[in-house]
């Protein structure tokens, strides 16, 4: 509004006419009540001045208006009138004339309620307390001043107590001084205004009022009504001491936000998670009994989010470790378990839902942990499972801790307590709400296995709670009205009553057993159905199925032709447990029809179904060994397929495009040749073994795959079967060493190694001699002695000690190699050695670690990598007080130490964490600093028309962000993702190719396990992964170089996704912003089609071995701890905006 608007409107308010005041006073708060409203400084003063006049108008309702304007006014003008008004109206309130005073003292409390700003909050107690005080005690004030400053003061404590801090004492003393006023109005407000100071009071302000009141209380001659004032004024003082109001520091909004916070600790640092269990878990259990609900539900989502970061971080770690995470929390369930029984017998249902979540959470990170406590739970279990509310949350939360429960804990803990669990339990069956009903039917299915865990011994009487369970169920599986997870839950637990109490239920079985196979009839049941029939055949009661044996069997063959996958997986599992169990009592055609359907599935298309389908035959042949009609079937119906099958590369894991036999279809065939040799004879293994010879004895320079296949048979017999008495044979194979070909040389590498296991004490020596003679088959023959050493390795009994001496000398001797092929095999027959000895291989290890030479240094590292394997071993208890020495490399001077150090750092964080997990803190800055990009190491190559410039420590930048890479999976509890992130993530996402493909997997792995610390740093992440992105390479660039960009860019791509996820798709926008990048594209949609066709899906179960043999050229430094799957796995159809990344691979 215009300023000379308001002018006029002004003018009109100072007016005669009682009526133009109004209308003018009226027309003055609707532009006040305006959002936009706003006056210069001069007129906002006459502004004031003229409100404050209306309010001593004569006429009640324009003074009344007036009152109204105050409370916009005093948001709208700054605080230098705010605090003019309020001096005015206090002389108004202490100085004049009683109707004047009335609205004097409405307009305070106006004011004093609609002020906003902190600052003129502040500055308007400094002007008001002290005139209120002078009002309340001054010798002039009449009852009626004093009333009006005890109502203003007593508001303003209730609202801005914490702000009066600096007035407390001299209120006190003033208030405290009108107890023993003569009129009861000014006692009684006196009471009001303490009663508000109370709770704001310092504890020695509290203590001196409470003294003197208690003082008054004990004087003898005090009127009675004085005397009631005072006990009124002590139970005021006892229900305000411990007031908490919203606007207290301790009120619940602020341990909510507390809790809140303390969840993104959690979540953010979890290498603080023991700090953590030490200082913070105490609390929030003791919080527990929070008296606000809502604060309760974030403690105790707060706590689960304790509990799970513990599980992600910790795994399935071992918890001896006094300080680790785990046994922190194991000696926290006492207290735990105490708290929650109190919840549960409290009447709120979000309480106790809430209470059972906490112990669900807790039962998943620490299984078995509540085996001293289970007693103590089960009346709340009962209780809840019994509870008639309208919601069923808190049934289902029981049901599904119950059934956590008994799955992780010895059954020997729930028999004292069956009879009190099963009634509720087999009452909920019958509950009408489907998902109580189905949960229901997994805790009876647990049950189960709690009341006969051995058919064997079984010290419980289970029989009394047979039958009851089994009509329970009986009603759900007849039941053909209900939900479809009700009909699988009913089905399944079925299946577990009849193999765990089928010797107590045969008058029941004629009618249980035909519903189960009628359910195998109906598509939606069917998997189910054939599961339960798995569970029952494999039940070591023997089951009678004769009245639906046939009929079974019938339809489980016919289900070999369906498309359904998971169908035909389920029937073959049950086929084998079926003949196994009730072989003699199936028919020879039965068999011949499962025989024909079973040759369909044998392909290398599915290698899975395959291996269950050469199973079943297995199983078939050997139950029906002496009916010559099974095995006639299977050579004319699943051999060829099979023989077919064995050419597959695909049995490897390696699909190769090339045309003929695959590569490493030769190691199966041979394999198979040296089985077929062994079962045949000596004679023909004999005449065998002279056919290979001889082929070997061939034309070397031609490639032939026929001496490629010998030279592995030979191999694969030679582990078998003492070659000795075949003369010469070891120089027949050496001569091999000779081939211009690698795969040929290879082969004959593998092939002396494994003849030499043979005869140790014939052939071991020969190869020994050979690695010091010639110098030029050296890389070969040390393969040769890592096949010994390796196939030796879990058989140490043959080793002698002056073997194993012999070789050590001979790999010392060799450790300074400048090839570094003979260094890698050189370490890894080392390490494979340290498995055998550990004793003598370890102190050896550590002189070696102090050697002048680099190169030794780094073998000796190296071999310490290679005898960290996954599975426990005698010398972890040697190695772990050693492991510190070697790991600490990592300073060394020498880039290849560094390197070897950070690849064994890599393998012991995948293998053996426990080993490392109190290095960690020294190691990690360490690791880090390898990361960074090292000017010394980069130099430049003078090739004659052009310089080329190498970068040493590209390999070594790589190698510790694969490390980093695996401490996320394996010790994520010890590392700081904001400490790594900045800087050294992100200059890796800005380094070069070898370096961002292991960094785009890091951030999205951080991004799923650590959110919090990726969204604090988001901004600075966005600007690599748009330069890659938006990287073009040059017009000349070959194929190689294109397809590596592309990788590249999917795998930037890949990480966007994971950010998108926990961004809401910020980074998305921000790339598309800076960058031309088309978020509708389709980079890739197009490429390994195959990869995505959902008719033949991955199989998550196929086991890709590696050949029994290596390839000789790879450069086994590159693979730390022998882990390449998590850089392998293939990401399908992954939807970034609108993109559709096809199935690609790392490189």
């Amino acid at each position: 509004m215009a300023n000379v608007a308001l002018t006029g409107i002004l003018e009109k308010m100072t007016g005669k006419d009682k009526d133009y005041r109004y209308m003018a006073t009226s027309d003055l708060l609707n532009e006040l009540s305006k959002e936009g409203f706003k006056v210069d400084s001069d007129l906002e003063i006459k502004l004031a001045l003229t409100i404050l006049q209306q309010l001593d108008d004569s006429a009640g309702d324009v003074s009344g208006l007036a009152v109204k304007c105050l409370a916009p006014l005093v948001k709208k003008v700054n605080e230098a009138r705010v605090l003019d008004m309020t001096n005015k109206l206090c002389e108004k309130l202490l100085n004049v004339k009683e109707q004047h005073r009335d609205v004097a003292s409405i307009a305070l409390k106006t004011i004093v309620s609609e002020v906003n700003s902190s600052s003129a909050v502040q500055a308007l107690i400094d002007s008001l307390v002290p005139q209120l005080t002078t009002g309340i005690i001054g010798s002039g004030s009449s009852t009626e001043i004093k009333c009006e400053c005890l109502d203003i003061l007593c508001d303003v404590l209730h609202r801005y107590g914490n702000l009066v801090v600096a007035y407390h004492e001299e209120l006190l003393r003033a208030l405290l001084s009108q107890l023993n006023f003569t009129q009861a109005t000014i006692r009684k407000k006196t009471i009001s205004c303490i009663a508000s100071l109370a709770s704001s009071l310092s504890d020695d302000l509290l203590t001196k009022a409470t003294v003197e009141v208690v003082g008054l209380l004990k004087r003898k001659a005090t009127k009675p009504e004085m005397t009631r004032t005072h006990i009124q004024m002590v139970g005021a003082l006892s229900e305000s001491a411990n007031e908490y109001t919203d606007d207290e520091d301790a009120s619940w909004k602020v341990r909510r936000a507390a809790a809140k916070c303390l969840a993104g600790l959690i979540v953010s640092r979890p290498e603080l998670l023991s700090n953590l269990y030490e200082e913070a878990c105490p609390k929030l259990i003791e919080r527990f009994k929070e008296r606000e609900e809502n604060v309760k539900m974030d403690v105790f989502n707060t706590f689960i989010e304790l509990l799970r970061q513990t599980g992600n971080v910790t795994g399935g770690q071992m918890d001896t470790d006094e300080m680790s995470p785990r046994w922190l929390l194991k000696q926290e369930v006492p207290k735990i378990v105490k708290s929650i029984n109190r919840l549960l017998r409290e009447k709120s249902i979000k309480t106790k839902v809430g209470a059972f979540s906490v112990l669900k959470e807790l039962v998943v990170v620490l299984p078995d942990c509540l085996a001293d406590q289970i007693g103590s739970l089960i009346s709340g279990i009962e209780k809840a499972l019994l509870e008639n509310s309208s919601t069923s949350n808190l049934k289902i939360e029981a049901l599904v801790f119950t059934r956590l429960v008994l799955a992780s804990h010895s059954p020997l803990v729930f028999h004292p307590h069956i009879k009190a669990l099963s009634g509720p339990v087999l009452s909920s069956v019958g509950e009408r709400y489907y998902k109580v009903t189905a949960e229901a039917l997994r805790v009876c299915g647990e049950l189960v296995r709690v009341l006969r865990p051995s058919i064997e011994v079984s010290g419980f009487d289970f029989k009394p709670f047979v039958h009851p369970i089994y009509n329970a169920i009986m009603t759900r599986l007849t039941n053909q009205d209900q939900d479809q997870e009700v009909k699988e839950c009913a089905i399944t637990c079925m299946g577990l009553v009849i193999s765990t109490f089928g010797d107590n239920l045969t008058a029941e079985l004629p009618a249980c057993l035909p519903v189960l196979v009628d359910r195998m009839g109906n598509e939606i049941t069917r998997l189910t159905a054939v599961k339960a029939f798995a569970v029952i055949a494999a039940s070591p009661l023997r089951i009678d199925l004769s009245c639906v044996l046939e009929n079974v069997i019938v339809e489980l063959t016919a289900f070999l032709r369906k498309a359904n996958r998971a169908l035909r997986q389920a029937t073959l599992g049950t086929l084998n447990s079926l003949i196994v169990a009730y072989g003699d009592k199936i028919t020879s055609s039965a068999y011949g029809v499962i025989i024909v359907e079973l040759s369909t599935l044998i392909s290398d298309s599915d290698l899975h179904m395959t291996a269950l389908a050469l199973e079943l035959c297995c199983t078939l042949m050997t139950d029906r060994r002496s009916n010559p009609s099974v095995g006639l079937t299977v050579r004319d119906r699943v051999l060829p397929p099979a023989l077919t099958l064995v050419k597959s590369s695909l049995l490897q894991g390696q699909a190769l495009t090339s045309g003929g036999v695959a590569k490493q279809a030769m190691f199966s065939i041979a394999q198979c040749v040296a089985v077929l040799c062994l079962a045949a004879g000596d004679d023909r293994c004999s005449s065998t073994v002279d056919m290979l010879t001889n082929i070997l004895k061939g034309d070397s320079t031609i490639n032939s795959a026929k001496q490629h296949l010998a030279l592995l048979c030979l191999g694969e017999i030679g582990r078998r079967k003492d070659l000795s008495a075949h003369a010469h044979i070891e120089n027949i194979v050496i001569d091999s060493f000779q081939s211009p070909f690698e795969e040929i040389k290879s082969a004959a590498s593998y092939a002396l190694g494994n003849i030499a296991v043979g005869n140790l004490s014939k052939y071991l020596p020969f190869i020994l001699d050979q690695i010091d003679h010639q110098q030029k088959k050296q890389y070969l023959l040390l393969h040769s002695l890592k096949e010994v050493i390796v196939r030796q390795s879990t058989d140490k009994a043959e080793f002698q000690a002056t073997s194993v001496d012999k070789i050590l000398n001979l790999l010392f001797n060799h450790c300074e190699s400048e090839e570094e092929g003979v260094r890698n095999v050189v370490a890894e027959c080392l390490g494979k050695i340290a498995l055998i000895e550990p004793n003598k291989l370890v102190p050896a290890l550590k002189m070696r670690i102090t050697s002048p030479a680099g190169f030794t240094r780094a073998t000796a590292i190296i071999a310490i990598k290679y005898s960290l394997v996954e599975r426990p071993e005698k010398i972890d208890e040697i190695l772990h007080p050693e492991i510190s020495s070697f790991l600490l490399l990592i300073k060394d001077q020498d880039w290849h130490v560094r390197r070897a150090a950070v690849l064994a750092l890599s393998t012991a964080a995948h293998n053996k964490p426990n080993l490392i997990k109190g290095l960690l803190p020294e190691m990690l800055p360490l690791l880090y600093d390898q990361t960074v990009v090292k000017q010394e190491l980069i130099r430049t190559v003078d090739l004659g028309p052009f310089k080329h410039v190498v970068d040493d420590g590209l390999e070594l930048r790589k190698a510790a962000f694969e490390c980093v890479d695996t401490l996320l999976d394996h010790c994520l509890d010890q590392v700081n993702p904001a400490s790594f992130i900045i800087p050294h993530l992100k200059s890796g996402l800005d380094d070069h190719y070898d370096v961002k493909m292991p960094c785009h997997l890091i951030l999205s792995k951080l991004a799923d396990k650590c959110p919090s610390a990726v969204l604090a740093v988001l901004d600075s992440l966005v600007d690599p992964l748009q330069k890659t992105i938006n990287f073009k390479p040059k017009q000349d660039a070959v194929k190689q170089e294109i397809d590596r960009n592309e990788d590249m860019i999917r795998s930037a791509l890949r990480a966007i996704a994971s950010l998108n996820r926990i961004s809401d798709d910020i980074v998305t926008d921000q790339v598309t912003q800076k960058s031309n990048w088309d978020p509708k594209s389709s980079l890739g949609s197009n490429k390994d089609d195959d990869d995505n066709n959902e008719d033949n899906p991955p199989d998550d179960d196929d086991d890709d071995t590696m050949g029994e043999a290596e390839d000789l050229s790879e450069d086994s430094f590159d693979s730390p701890g022998g882990r390449g799957g998590d850089r392998d796995e293939p990401y399908k159809n992954l939807g970034v905006d609108g993109i559709i990344i096809s199935s690609s691979r790392f490189p």
